[in-house]
């Protein structure tokens, strides 16, 4: 074949069909499409008599209507906006993809706010043709003079358009539907809808069923508007009962008052709410304006714990309103809703372009005029802006944390418990946002009290202690030891050195560790309470960005505020029981330390090793999460038995090793040392069951 260069052609008959089917998503977006346009005629035709260049009747007021026929299988939209002349039906609908909110923006620009002129005429209303077989167009343009315009397409690329017979200035838009649309002209889904794409738009929208009986109402005479249609005078005469007074006499009382009322022909209730609370200025909104709005728009009866009200002009114009929602973590999915509206139009649920990840966990509303969509409002197009908007919706919610946390710690508090999965996810998700929070985390501690960070590392004591390592005398024996051996070559060494870091110790279970915490509170120590599933990811990641800290389960190791350092050296019982025990246990990896605990009444200890265990705990996640292939048991983290030396019945083990029954009370010591720290397997525990009931029985001999 020889070469051959020319230009590519696009037949018309080709692409309508596919910006037909394929333009949107969901068919049903053509109510959004049509209605908006609508909006868009009123508010210029609003603007234009602003500016002088058109008299609005005195009484005029803006408004959609929307008619369903099921009968006849028809929908029709009706505004009283600028509506078009013939020139302009050519130009805005005839001519494909040509944009009037654009035209007239740019012809207005400077005279002009345009920020309720919602969009894009032209695609937008080719929508139509989703649903329908063929559309009409009736409309008159507000200009003087003007002739009605009637414009017809039966979905091919061919339309006819002659003179109408409209009365009255707008645009009635008449769609017949096709056979597989019809759910459309049901009234109840065509509610659903437009209740669900408009329910914020800025002109009143009204829903009715042409040919309906109509429906009727009554009310007090004294609210008669003038708009009302009375059909009934209705008189009620005061209304009485035979009563007793103090006296003791009957007498005729009256219970109800006579009325005069009117019997109207029903008013017709708007679906929307044309200046919905994101619009307004923070300081007019009272508490309970926000909790109705979250009510009305997520369905939610329980209470939001608080909110943050959005509302920016410059660099870039955005309002909304973000809900902290109340949680119950352990039955509800700990997923929220973020509504974008543009221009008070509803876009989409949650697009990850403009909401942080860590925020879709949030429910509110985000309206951004200055959004850069594409044609169809169903996407955001790349650009460099959506980021910045992004950025700055983190700012403000940091922000607002921060602020309540430094002017109203109290309710910080209070909230603390529900919010911090979405502080905690954020930090995970967003190191600007944990940059700026970092130091305004709250730790609840095994007193239920809260504590920030730098409140958790701050002295506390005469001694300079930390809150964190209170009462722990072993990191203070080593720093002493350790200046005492390297007086002489610090200058030298220190370069070398790791930054010393403070241990902050954590429970994961309040029950299942209570062993460990009760130990600690006997010496004045403390722990952290970390019970959330969220919470290995994040104190890993808190260590890896502050370097002068650690965190260290309480079950992790013994510290030596807990053990007594006056006692005899058990150099020899540790030789001895660690024979016992590994033999009875029939477990040679076990390490078996013994120790003079403080607490006599302990008599042993388990503890696992912190790098050990959070590999095992990350297995375990991975398993779960279908990520298998690797058995969790390969990272089983390392086990200490602690026995205290102090207590009487390891040393009558120690005392006795050879007797029978010192197998049964090792395997028992055991047992209760894991029992303190993780729930036993259903082996061991009918074991542990059986062992209990032998040693009973040994009582009763």
């Amino acid at each position: 074949m020889t070469e051959k260069h020319g230009n590519l052609s696009i037949d018309s008959d080709n692409l309508f069909p596919i910006i037909k089917k394929w333009l949107y998503s969901d068919h049903d977006i053509f109510y959004r499409e049509l209605i908006s346009n609508g909006c868009d005629a009123i508010t210029k035709l609003k603007k234009l008599d602003m500016m002088g260049e058109y008299s609005l009747p005195a009484d005029y007021k803006g408004k959609i209507q929307v008619l369903v026929n099921p009968d006849e299988k028809t929908i029709k939209i009706i505004d009283n906006g600028l509506g078009m002349t013939a020139d302009e039906v050519e130009e805005y609908i005839s001519r494909i993809a040509f944009s009037g909110a654009t035209d007239f923006i740019e012809k207005y620009k400077d005279k002009s706010n345009d920020d309720q002129i919602i969009g894009h005429f032209g695609l937008g209303f080719y929508s139509a043709f989703m649903v329908a077989d063929e559309v009409t167009i009736d409309t008159l343009s507000y200009k003087e003079g003007s002739t009605p315009v009637h414009w017809s397409c039966d979905g091919g690329t061919e339309y006819n358009m002659e003179d109408g017979d409209m009365d009255d200035v707008g645009t009635e838009i008449t769609l017949y539907l096709n056979d597989d649309c019809l759910e459309f002209a049901n009234e109840y889904r065509a509610r659903e809808v437009i209740e669900k794409y408009c329910s914020f738009m800025p002109t009143e929208i009204y829903l009715a069923k042409e040919n309906a009986p109509e429906e009727y109402e009554t009310i007090d005479k004294a609210d008669k508007r003038d708009t009302d249609t009375v059909i009934e005078e209705i008189h009620e005469d005061a209304k009485y009962e035979e009563k007793e007074n103090d006296k003791g006499e009957k007498e005729q009382v009256e219970v109800s008052p006579a009325k005069d009322q009117l019997k109207i022909v029903k008013r017709p209730v708007p679906l929307n709410d044309t200046t919905p609370l994101w619009t307004k200025s923070p300081n007019e909104c009272t508490d309970e304006e926000y909790k109705e709005f979250y009510r009305k728009v997520f369905l939610d009866y329980k209470e939001p714990l608080f909110w943050i009200h959005l509302n920016m002009d410059y660099p870039f114009n955005l309002k909304g309103i973000l809900y902290f929602p109340k949680i119950n973590t352990e039955y509800d999915s700990i997923e929220g809703t973020i509504k974008l509206y543009n221009n008070q139009v509803f876009i989409a649920d949650n697009i990850k372009e403009v909401i942080p990840e860590f925020l879709m966990l949030l429910k509110g509303v985000i309206d951004c005029p200055d959004l850069p969509l594409n044609v169809s409002r169903s996407a955001l197009q790349n650009d460099g802006f959506v980021k910045k908007i992004s950025e700055y919706i983190t700012k403000k919610v940091a922000d607002k944390l921060i602020g309540m946390c430094k002017t109203d710690k109290e309710a910080y508090e209070k909230y603390w418990d529900d919010i911090s999965p979405f502080i905690k996810f954020g930090c995970l998700k967003d190191e600007k946002f944990c940059d700026k929070i970092n130091d305004y985390i709250l730790f609840k501690d095994i007193n239920d009290k809260y504590q920030t960070l730098p409140e958790l590392l701050a002295p506390v004591a005469d001694d300079g202690k930390t809150y964190a390592e209170s009462a722990d005398a072993s990191d203070d024996t080593k720093k002493a030891e350790n200046t005492d051996a390297n007086a002489d070559s610090s200058a030298n060494t220190d370069e070398n050195k790791e930054p010393e870091k403070n241990t902050v110790y954590y429970v994961t279970d309040v029950v299942q560790q209570g062993q460990y915490i009760k130990l600690f509170k006997e010496q004045g120590m403390n722990a952290v309470i970390l019970d959330h599933n969220i919470d290995t990811s994040f104190i890993t990641q808190l260590e890896q960005r502050n370097d002068h800290y650690k965190f260290m389960r309480i079950d992790a190791d013994l510290t030596e505020s807990l053990k007594d350092e006056s006692g005899a050296d058990l150099t020899e019982a540790t030789t001895t029981l660690s024979e016992v025990f590994k033999k009875a246990l029939n477990n040679d990896k076990l390490t078996v330390k013994v120790e003079n605990l403080k607490n006599a009444d302990v008599a042993s200890v388990l503890t696992l090793s912190e790098q050990g265990r959070r590999m095992q705990d990350m297995m375990k996640m991975y398993a779960a999460g279908g990520m298998g292939g690797m058995d969790p048991s390969m990272f089983a983290a390392d086990q200490t038995l602690t026995l205290n030396a102090n207590n009487e019945l390891v040393k009558y083990i120690l005392d006795n090793k050879d007797s029978e029954h010192v197998p049964m009370f090792a395997e028992q010591l055991y047992d209760l040392a894991m029992l303190s720290n993780q729930p036993l397997s259903v082996d061991q525990m009918t074991k542990f069951v059986k062992r209990s009931n032998d040693i009973m029985l040994l009582l009763t001999k």
